[in-house]
């Protein structure tokens, strides 16, 4: 209990050291020119953290920025803002192409992150600065959120009333550096933080099997029938994928692979794994520290073996990719341990041409040090 306890602690402090330092960073507050072109949606949630990180996670979506609205205060701090002294609430800018998503589907991903029925804050986080809102950018965004939260009242879903503040889009200050892509820069403590709150209890709760299911329907990525997977690919890539088959060790296509670019599903094409978290692990088989995006992979307990695994499988094509262990490097200390058969790597100069623009600017943005 005593060490649990010290773990504990160490984390805390370590978040804590972390965001003293961070705070004297200046922030710029200038958007990348990438995103010009693209629509924008502003919504809170409780701790942007995790509001990023879901809206991340859906096709369509570009860039997802981590900031404060709604106050009285210029250019306010985190300091400022979480102590509840500006008016201010921690929101999200989320900017995306709605030739892709539209913009009720980004509504439907914020009702399933959130607790619409709790206006003093959500989950651990409590007070004004982290109420549930949506701020709407013209008239159509808000009749399509007054729509959306009719529906969801009509739902039965909740046992109570809704307290989703609807307000017109106001000045949006950039959080602190260190806040923005937390989940991708600390995962181990967002992980720690993310299961602390509750969050996720609720919502399963709340949703059940309807979290699995794809917001975004008609996107780009769905799971070929067992035929078609029959015709599409090779003997050992059915048996990995469909029949949780192994590959051999050092006699795979993937494993010594140093080139830029993103490793996908090969089923389905949604992106899994970049080159910039791949590592050499010695064992033989591709080795990642974690995956392209927060929630790209579903971990499942594994109990083929005498003693169990986590296995890890794609979300969308549900396909065996392999197993994840906690004996990697810094920063997340794990290894997902992946077969190439599962996988199809699309390299850097490729990936605009393929479709893939939102993991190139990932990639981009991670050769810059964000």
């Amino acid at each position: 209990m005593k060490k649990i306890v010290l773990v504990v602690l160490l984390l805390l402090f370590g978040i804590a050291l972390q965001q003293l330092v961070a705070a004297d960073k200046p922030r710029t507050g200038q958007q990348d020119s990438s995103l010009e072109g693209l629509s924008v949606a502003t919504f809170a949630g409780g701790c942007f953290w995790c509001i990023e990180s879901g809206f991340e996670s859906l096709p369509g979506v570009r860039e997802v920025i981590s900031g404060y609205t709604g106050g009285h205060v210029k250019k306010p701090s985190y300091k400022q803002v979480s102590a509840g002294g500006t008016g201010h609430i921690e929101a999200v800018q989320v900017y995306y192409d709605p030739q892709q998503i539209t913009y009720e589907q980004l509504l439907t991903g914020l009702w399933r992150q959130i607790d619409p029925t709790d206006d003093r804050g959500q989950f651990a986080d409590r007070g004004a600065q982290y109420r549930p809102a949506v701020f709407y950018h013209d008239e159509e965004q808000k009749r399509l959120t007054e729509q959306s939260l009719r529906a969801l009242e009509a739902s039965g879903r909740y046992d109570k009333p809704l307290r989703v503040a609807l307000l017109p889009a106001g000045d949006f200050y950039r959080a602190e550096e260190y806040h923005q892509d937390y989940y991708r820069k600390n995962p181990l403590r967002y992980k720690f933080y993310r299961y602390r709150s509750g969050r996720d209890q609720y919502l399963e709760k709340v949703w059940g099997e309807e979290l699995k299911k794809p917001i975004v329907s008609s996107g780009r990525y769905r799971k070929p029938s067992d035929a078609e997977l029959k015709q599409m690919l090779t003997p050992l890539q059915y048996k990995v994928t469909q029949q949780e088959g192994t590959e051999r060790a050092f006699d795979n296509e993937y494993w010594n692979e140093k080139r830029e670019g993103i490793y996908v599903d090969v089923t389905t094409g949604e992106p899994l794994f970049s080159s910039r978290d791949k590592f050499r692990s010695g064992t033989g088989w591709p080795s990642f520290t974690r995956p392209l995006y927060d929630g790209a992979v579903e971990e499942k307990t594994d109990y083929r073996l005498i003693f169990p695994r986590k296995e890890v499988r794609s979300r969308i094509g549900d396909a065996h990719l392999g197993h994840v262990f906690d004996d990697g490097p810094e920063p997340t200390g794990l290894r997902y341990c992946i077969n190439s058969a599962a996988l199809k790597f699309i390299p850097k100069e490729e990936m605009a041409e393929k479709g893939y623009t939102k993991e190139l600017m990932l990639l981009q943005q991670q050769e810059r040090g964000r």
